[in-house]
């Protein structure tokens, strides 16, 4: 066994344990890096618990049945990514994350990817992974044009006004939701972010990324508002389908904007 599974495979084997003396679970998965094999020493642990009474979103109800599992450190709900389903958990055990998902069966088949199955009762979870198809979500171009001039144009009101802190945050927003995601898709990787950027983008993609990472100077922000546009307009011609629809006149009076900076 690879040293740094051992303290994932020792929180999942004692929470087994502690699920399986529970009449009314049903199944215990992981995703993430661990349903991809990609864990390592720093990765956190993403669980999905199954119960035939429904657990979350009630928040006492979600860290009571969490700290069944092992020492828990502390604990919050998801709502900042909009799953109050999820519980955000730190153990003490390795000091090790984990984040749980708790879900009924039938809110088991509308899921982002197939997961591992740990445990099962009846091979429900098995069964339910077969019956139905997982679905990330897709990036929405059109969406992402009809606000990204407004953003930028948002952005360089920032720069003008000297909120340079402000600013920064801002292109970090864009470059996490827009640049990242579409470079994900032109290299055939689901748009998670800036997510693994550092290993799955290529060498030319990482060093125009790194021109949009700003210090709190109006030169440095502007050039990175820059490629901030240049990367978008490029991978937005590049990659939108065909039924997409350009806003070329945000596109122009935002450019000229920035330009008078």
């Amino acid at each position: 066994m690879q040293p740094h599974l051992q303290p994932f495979r020792t929180f999942i084997t004692k929470a087994i344990e502690s699920i399986q003396q529970d009449p009314d679970a049903v199944g215990l998965a992981a995703g993430g890096s661990w349903a991809s094999g990609d864990v390592d020493a720093y990765s956190d642990l993403d669980l999905v618990l199954v119960t035939n009474q429904k657990i979350a979103p009630e928040l006492e109800n979600m860290q009571v049945y969490a700290a069944k599992l092992g020492s828990l450190l502390a604990s919050f709900q998801g709502d900042h990514v909009g799953e109050p389903r999820l519980l955000i958990a730190l153990y003490e055990s390795s000091l090790l994350h984990v984040d749980i998902k708790f879900l009924t069966p039938g809110e088991f088949h509308d899921r982002v990817e197939d997961p591992i199955v740990l445990w099962e009762r009846e091979e429900i979870l098995t069964n339910i992974i077969q019956q139905s198809t997982a679905q990330y979500p897709p990036f929405d171009f059109q969406y992402t044009e009809d606000r990204f001039w407004i953003w930028a144009h948002y952005a360089a009101l920032k720069i003008g006004r000297g909120e340079y802190f402000e600013a920064i945050d801002f292109l970090a927003f864009v470059r996490n939701a827009v640049i990242g995601p579409m470079l994900h898709l032109k290299n055939s990787s689901l748009p998670r972010g800036v997510r693994r950027a550092e290993t799955t983008f290529g060498v030319t993609e990482l060093a125009r990324l790194r021109k949009t990472v700003a210090m709190p100077d109006r030169d440095v922000l502007v050039s990175s508002l820059w490629e901030v546009m240049y990367l978008y307009e490029s991978l937005r011609d590049a990659l939108a389908p065909e039924t997409f629809q350009k806003n070329t006149a945000a596109q122009l009076a935002v450019t000229r904007y920035v330009a008078a900076l």
